[in-house]
This record gives structure tokens, sequence and C-alpha cells, in this order.
């Protein structure tokens, strides 16, 4: 099955906000959001993706020409693998990685074999 609504490979700028939030916040609390809590511009065209505290819907924002657009999900069963705060409130995310995370894909393990640097053998 396609999928028409989900965000473009294109997509310059991805961020995750990791604590979860009052998911009562439509389109301009979350704009809120972004400008008070992350000090960045909403309406600079970069998607955020936020969840609630259950981890069972996401809601994206972007700023696309002349208004905003949410993207809502809600899971029927299941949650998302959303990861901790531990090191930070925002996490930047590729395309692939948020719809692995809309997929159910645990996006935290999703991590390459660690680069090596090693000097002379001798």
């Amino acid at each position: 099955m396609a999928r028409y609504f989900r965000p473009a490979g294109e997509m310059p700028d991805i961020y995750l906000y990791r604590p979860p939030i009052d998911f009562r916040k439509a389109a301009q609390g979350l704009a809120a959001i972004v400008a008070q809590e992350l000090g960045h511009d909403p309406f600079a065209g970069a998607l955020y993706a936020f969840t609630n505290r259950q981890r069972t819907k996401i809601k994206c924002l972007y700023w696309e020409d002349n208004g905003f657009v949410l993207y809502y999900k809600a899971l029927a069963e299941e949650k998302f693998h959303w990861p901790q705060t531990g090191d930070g409130g925002v996490m930047a995310l590729t395309a692939q990685q948020i719809n692995w995370l809309l997929d159910g894909y645990d996006i935290s393990l999703l991590k390459g074999h660690k680069k090596l640097c090693y000097g002379a053998l001798f």
C-alpha cells in the first residue's frame, strides 16, 4: 500500500522533540514550543515531531509556504519507540529515520558500526 502522507526525502531539516507534550496543543501551540523551548524559527520549513506521554500518538509540524501542516498519527495498538530525553530535548533526524519511526522501528538501535581510526600498525 502506498504511503502518500509521509515526510518527503527532500525535507531539509527534521527534528524530534523528545519530551512528551500535551496533545491538546494545535499547530500554534507546537510552534510556540519550537520557538520558545528550542529557539528555532517555526517558519523556516523544518519538520518537528512530537509524541504524547503514552507514546501512542505522533504529531509532525512544518510550515509550508503560507500555513502550518500538521501530520497526526494515532496507533491502534503498541507504542512508538521514542528516543529517551537523556542527552537533550531535541534530536536531528533524516527523512528515512522519521519514516522508520512512523513504521514502528526503534531508531536508536539503527546505528552503523563505529568508526575506527588507526595509526601505523608497527
